[in-house]
């Protein structure tokens, strides 16, 4: 019989949860002009009607605020070859944005080139969660490559990591 352990450690905690692999994403918005964004691997799907997704943010971002604000978002999902774009979001810099390259979604949003596809989302609810918020967003365009020419990019065990060679076992 299994005992689970009554109080966690945090950092176990968090090691634990690294055992689950998930894709990345930059969740961003554009305030009076200004681009904003985010790293994010707490995304998922919640509802196909109507089309409902998810992140989790900490309560002290510094981005979030601005981009509740907006009412607004788009969800870049990387591809496998836009570690560094993964990297320099997941900083609180002056300028997260030098060197990258962006067009406009329908809602306004900024949407990184190189990404796999992205999600044009305005914000459906907010519940708070401990130290993060849930963020709920309604997705009003989306662009879903017919044949996407790479492979995502993925986060396992505190590392980057690519997916095998199809029929590889």
């Amino acid at each position: 019989m299994l005992h689970p352990q009554t109080t966690i450690d945090p950092q176990r905690f968090r090691d634990a949860l690294g055992h689950y692999a998930s894709g990345i994403t930059v969740i961003t918005s554009d305030v009076d002009g200004e681009p904003i964004g985010f790293t994010c691997q707490s995304f998922y799907s919640v509802s196909t009607n109507p089309p409902l997704v998810s992140f989790s943010v900490m309560s002290s971002s510094y981005s979030y605020p601005k981009i509740r604000r907006a009412g607004r978002f788009a969800v870049n999902i990387l591809s496998g070859e836009q570690v560094r774009i993964s990297n320099q979001f997941a900083r609180q810099s002056a300028d997260k944005w030098h060197g990258v390259d962006r067009q406009e979604s329908p809602l306004g949003n900024p949407i990184i080139d190189g990404s796999l596809h992205w999600l044009d989302c305005e914000i459906h609810a907010e519940h708070a969660a401990g130290d993060h918020l849930i963020v709920i967003g309604e997705v009003k365009a989306l662009n879903l490559p017919e044949a996407a020419a790479s492979q995502p990019l993925l986060y396992f065990k505190g590392q980057y990591r690519n997916l095998a060679a199809p029929g590889a076992d």
